[in-house]
């Protein structure tokens, strides 16, 4: 049998559910160890990494970016499941249009979710905590002003900030609307790949998709401003696509009930 690999990751995170992804897409086993913000430094560390996640630890090393994962996973398929071209110019055009996902849509979408999820603690907290350790969701929920203040600073949160993210968010959106004008069925051509799901992980933020590897909330429980942001995403052409990604090629990864290729850890308390 093949190694249980290990993913160190926040369970909401947009990085983590592209590495997520990619790996049940492959059927490859891994246990997944879930950690809150902050917490998650000292576990990726620990396990190799640096100071993000995801982290795969697998038995060829440790990665610590989510473009190395997908990038080592497609090693280990088989050709017609590879997730990159193997022609040289298209794996360059399909890499150029992960980074610009990695470097653009994720960031912006991240802090400009956050910006809407932090003053509703309760909410926030039940769908962040869900299956990591115990005493992490104790420390978090106690600690709680403490690291608004430090995750504001981390974030890079600032007045004017929330417009500014919006505006990058939108234009990565007409981007991608731009690309898929052409009638192409995905963004590097023919064939679902890395840039189609390095796109659709990434929009989560803003989509909150209804399929994802842990639930997320949903319109009808966001305040109402967080809410109409989902609701324009979600109606936006590239939002569509994203949510059709998810919906047709990561619900058919969990048809089926018995599979268990992830190990979601113990339910965090005060959860719900």
């Amino acid at each position: 049998m093949a190694p249980v690999l290990r993913l160190i990751t926040i369970p909401i995170s947009h990085y983590c559910e592209k590495a997520r992804w990619a790996l049940e897409r492959a059927e490859m086993p891994y246990r997944e160890e879930r950690h809150v913000q902050g917490i998650h430094r000292v576990a990726a560390r620990r396990a190799g990494g640096g100071a993000t996640v995801p982290v795969l630890v697998t038995p060829e090393g440790t990665l610590g970016e989510s473009e190395q994962i997908l990038a080592w996973i497609d090693e280990h398929v088989p050709a017609e499941q590879r997730l990159f071209p193997t022609q040289p110019r298209e794996r360059s055009e399909v890499l150029a249009l992960c980074r610009r996902f990695d470097e653009r849509l994720g960031p912006s979408g991240r802090r400009l979710m956050y910006v809407h999820m932090l003053p509703q603690r309760g909410l926030m907290l039940r769908f962040n905590n869900q299956g990591v350790p115990r005493w992490e969701d104790r420390t978090m929920r106690w600690g709680w002003p403490l690291l608004m203040r430090l995750g504001r600073r981390e974030l890079g949160i600032r007045p004017g900030i929330e417009a500014e993210d919006q505006a990058v968010v939108w234009r990565e959106l007409d981007f991608v609307a731009a690309l898929l004008a052409d009638g192409r069925p995905h963004l590097g051509g023919e064939r679902f790949g890395a840039a189609d799901l390095t796109f659709a992980a990434l929009s989560t933020a803003v989509i909150v998709p209804p399929v994802y590897g842990v639930p997320l909330p949903q319109p009808d429980a966001l305040a109402p401003h967080t809410a109409a942001l989902v609701k324009r995403a979600r109606e936006h052409p590239a939002g569509r696509y994203a949510l059709d990604l998810f919906v047709e090629r990561r619900r058919s990864l969990h048809r089926d009930p018995t599979q268990t290729w992830r190990d979601q850890g113990r339910p965090a308390t005060g959860c719900g």
